[in-house]
């Protein structure tokens, strides 16, 4: 596809926009990062009013049946105005591997949930450095799941969670019902993503495909929610480029604007470069959905958007000078979302991996 929307993807953008602006404001996410297990209802409830929940899952289920692109301009714009709550992405994984993987009963009784924003999914191999181990540190047998998940984005409010599980020494990517499941929430950099360790103690679950399929599988939905994510960073790349363009327009030093001096323009033209980047690359892992090319796009879009991402939140700091490190002004608020976003879904270790192994071969 072309690197830019028609007209029906850009009303999307505007009206997602607007709606975010109109409900999400710095005010209302500061607080959170002082109260563990909180998230800004707000911005989920309007996920849900608008429909943003069902917009990539089948109309059969309750579903839009719109695709990836549409899902990341929601994603841009939530990354925009710094949504308060993980589900989106975590609701839209494991919606995916349900659709994609899933008996046709497991598909009815899961997905409508999940469309109408009721249920809330998790994606539990997601965290860490490794989010593919060789051996999966759950254990599946009798059709029920023991073990700890750890660091699960969303995990404190999920109501089930697609996992990758040992089953006979064989991986299995399965669903678990959360119900009862004891959680540890985490205190992080971040406390809207509600991160928790989950505490697996013979949790009913539903398999869905095992074998070496299953890792693909899992290697599959890691990438969707990796795409999605790397929208939602190239939205805040976006804000704070134009923030530190907008102050270094106004804010004066030796009687002129401080955006006069080649270290201040220099460094936000930088950014604009990086940030255009990773939006083509973003739009473009998009449209490779379903394509044989897909792991290689999401790789270089999770990658460039990390990068834009994590240069933009410390660059604008450092343009606003002393005052970019308080409290008032929010900005550690995306400097804590580009550090948290940076670790979901595999780090850029585990992407760059994904990346070399795709283009070399995994045999070379």
């Amino acid at each position: 596809m072309s690197i830019l929307y028609d007209e029906g993807q850009q009303a999307i953008a505007t009206e997602s926009r607007r709606a975010l602006e109109a409900r999400v404001s710095k005010d209302d996410l500061l607080p959170l990062l002082d109260a563990r297990g909180q998230y800004h209802k707000g911005f989920w409830t309007t996920a849900k009013e608008q429909g943003w929940t069902a917009l990539a899952l089948p109309e059969a289920f309750g579903g839009l049946a719109l695709g990836l692109v549409e899902l990341g301009l929601i994603a841009h714009q939530a990354g925009r105005t710094l949504s308060g709550a993980p589900f989106l992405t975590s609701s839209f994984g494991a919606a995916k591997a349900i659709e994609h993987y899933g008996t046709e009963a497991q598909q009815s009784r899961w997905l409508p949930g999940l469309a109408s924003g009721d249920t809330i999914g998790a994606v539990a191999f997601a965290a860490g450095p490794d989010p593919l181990p060789a051996v999966p540190g759950l254990v599946l047998q009798d059709a029920s799941v023991r073990g700890t998940a750890f660091a699960v984005s969303g995990g404190l409010f999920a109501d089930i969670a697609v996992v990758l599980a040992d089953e006979g020494g064989s991986p299995a990517l399965a669903i678990v019902d959360l119900a009862g499941t004891e959680r540890h929430a985490i205190e992080t950099f971040d406390n809207s993503r509600c991160i928790a360790d989950l505490v697996l103690a013979n949790a009913p679950a539903d398999i869905l495909v095992t074998g070496g399929r299953a890792r693909a599988a899992a290697l599959h939905i890691l990438a969707l929610q990796a795409v999605v994510t790397a929208h939602e960073q190239t939205g805040g790349a976006e804000a704070l480029m134009e923030i530190a363009r907008d102050y270094a327009v106004t804010r004066k030093a030796f009687g002129q604007p401080i955006g006069a001096f080649q270290s201040i323009k220099h460094r936000i033209a930088e950014l604009y470069g990086l940030v255009e980047l990773a939006r083509a690359n973003a739009i473009h892992a998009a449209a490779r959905e379903g394509v044989d090319d897909f792991l290689v796009a999401a790789a270089a879009a999770r990658l460039s958007a990390t990068e834009a991402y994590d240069t933009a939140a410390r660059d604008c700091i450092q343009i606003h000078g002393g005052i970019g490190v308080t409290w008032e002004a929010g900005l550690h608020l995306h400097m804590r979302r580009a550090r948290t976003l940076a670790l979901e879904q595999g780090s850029s270790l585990f992407w760059e991996d994904v990346l070399v192994d795709q283009l070399a071969g995994e045999n070379a």
